[in-house]
């Protein structure tokens, strides 16, 4: 009854613990960004700037293993994942609404992470809630844990040790569970998640994400277990 009449209090607790989660990872990147060679002021303006988990990790994993002569290898691996917040892009340009200077903000903070809450609403209204508080929150703790772990990257020793890595997917994963009630649905995910994880070791960062989103959008634009079903129940009516 609570949750009917006070809808905003939901989107509020599933934006923050989501922007808690990912922000949590904010520590692995700055630890690793100081290890790969950066200094500390360099790590925060990227985090700053670019503000795309998967891009910064791409960044540094590829400068880290080339120096500086792997710097526009680097660029084109960070740029390939960052493709995707086009598209992000024009999927909340709706939700965002008109005006420059809001949408000039929104382009900041349109991430995985913020789009996922916004999509998951019934309701416009509380879509644009939850875009706003998902990316704001990120943008904010994901700075600050930036700054934290290039401050104490030494001390922290290998962020993967804490679990921090899977703070992020744990996140994902609450949203996406709820939304998988369809066979359509998982079969989406299912083939997209084997795509990715088959590539991941033979193409260059970015690619493995951008080939599973087209299969992603075959499978769910086909529909065929959709189609499968209706019948189905059709049958089972009878």
């Amino acid at each position: 009854m609570d949750a009917v009449r006070h809808p905003s209090r939901e989107v509020w607790r599933e934006g923050m613990g989501v922007a808690i989660a990912t922000s949590a990872y904010g520590i692995s990147f700055g630890a690793l960004a100081v290890a790969s060679g950066l200094d500390v002021w360099q790590t925060c303006v990227l985090s700053l700037v670019m503000f795309t988990g998967g891009s910064q990790f791409a960044f540094i994993g590829v400068l880290g293993a080339g120096g500086l002569a792997a710097l526009p290898s680097a660029v084109a691996s960070a740029a390939l994942l960052g493709v995707r917040n086009v598209a992000y892009g024009m999927r909340m340009s709706g939700i965002i609404g008109r005006g420059f200077l809001k949408r000039a903000a929104a382009a900041q903070v349109t991430i995985d992470e913020s789009t996922a809450v916004a999509i998951s609403q019934d309701d416009p209204k509380l879509g644009r809630l939850g875009f706003w508080i998902t990316g704001l929150g990120v943008f904010v703790g994901w700075n600050l844990t930036t700054l934290a772990g290039a401050l104490l990257g030494d001390v922290l020793g290998d962020p993967k040790a804490w679990g921090l890595d899977a703070a992020a997917a744990a996140a994902f994963l609450a949203l996406l569970w709820p939304r998988l009630k369809e066979r359509q649905a998982v079969a989406v995910g299912v083939a997209a998640a084997v795509v990715a994880a088959v590539l991941t070791p033979v193409l260059m960062p970015g690619l493995p994400v951008l080939v599973a989103a087209v299969v992603a959008i075959v499978v769910g634009w086909f529909n065929w277990l959709g189609r499968d079903a209706a019948p189905a129940c059709e049958e089972a009516a009878k």
